[in-house]
């Protein structure tokens, strides 16, 4: 074999270790962020649904006094299993996009340690298309766990979903298999935004705030993790809480849509503008710490597993 083969052979494989170290980092750095912030989470979905009260407070204690605690994080064990492959896919990815739309747009491809720099409108179609990737290849297990969060906290209710398996059995036994793919079209469309704007603000603060020292990047990923999570956030929420919408389709007292549009209309002239933003105060609270922990996690599972 050539010097020249053995050196591509070698460039493919560091390169394919790269992405696998970088995928493996990702889905760790999601499962610590979610899991910390699930309560969170739970209580924003609630919201969303019009399930277990009015009020963050009301919803809080009647999941704890219905379910006990360990009801907070209900539907956790789904979300784990989607958010490993998810945000490994998205982290992942978001820099092999990054690198393929600057050489693309004959830009000079930058790199700040092991973070590839791109300007804020290459990082926003990056991220974007790296959260489209990610949502279009693990939807089912968000689907399921919006099923078991977002059902049975009402008092005095009994609930119908208790498990990932039993959920995804009991789907498909009374809606058939394509019920799994309910709200996949605007959790796709709003893949898009949400994943570029918390990127591309990211990217922004990074190109306006380079890190000129040879410094550790963590404490600047929480920060700008936390600002790009949060402008995420505000702006795609009225999307996510049609999403949830739709995904309870079929679920006793849910009310049924005829697709996206429909949902949106019959919301609106229900409830008004303000039911799209039912928990947007949990949510941003949310927010902040969980793509701080995010992005500070990744960066640090990064960092670590290149010295080994």
């Amino acid at each position: 074999m050539s010097s020249s083969s053995s050196t591509n052979n070698k460039r493919s494989n560091g390169s394919a270790i790269d992405i696998f170290r970088r995928l493996t980092c990702g889905g760790l750095a999601g499962m610590i962020a979610k899991t910390f912030t699930a309560p969170l989470e739970r209580v924003k979905m609630m919201s969303q649904t019009g399930e277990g009260g009015r009020g963050v407070i009301n919803i809080y204690r009647n999941v704890v006094r219905t379910e006990g605690i360990r009801g907070l994080w209900a539907g956790n064990g789904a979300n784990l299993l989607r958010i490993f492959p998810s945000k490994g896919i998205v982290f992942s990815s978001n820099d092999v996009y990054k690198t393929a739309l600057c050489k693309l747009c004959n830009i000079e491809v930058k790199r700040e340690g092991e973070n590839v720099k791109a300007p804020g409108n290459i990082s926003f179609c990056a991220g974007g298309m790296a959260g489209m990737t990610a949502s279009a290849l693990t939807y089912p297990l968000d689907f399921v766990r919006g099923r078991i969060s977002g059902k049975g906290v009402l008092p005095n209710s009994s609930k119908k979903y208790t498990g990932i398996l039993q959920t995804i059995n009991l789907t498909i036994k009374e809606e058939g298999p394509t019920a799994l793919y309910k709200g996949v079209k605007p959790t796709l469309l709003g893949a898009v935004p949400y994943e570029g704007i918390k990127f591309g603000t990211v990217g922004f603060l990074e190109t306006l705030f380079p890190n000129d020292t040879s410094d550790s990047n963590i404490i600047r990923k929480v920060i700008f993790g936390a600002a790009g999570g949060v402008s995420a956030g505000c702006i795609t929420y009225p999307n996510d809480t049609i999403r949830r919408l739709l995904q309870l389709q079929g679920t006793p007292g849910a009310e049924n849509f005829n697709g996206y549009f429909d949902c949106a209309r019959k919301t609106y002239n229900k409830h008004g503008l303000k039911r799209f933003y039912a928990g947007m105060g949990v949510n941003l609270i949310r927010m902040a710490p969980n793509t701080a922990v995010q992005f500070g996690a990744y960066e640090m599972l990064k960092e670590l597993s290149a010295k080994y």
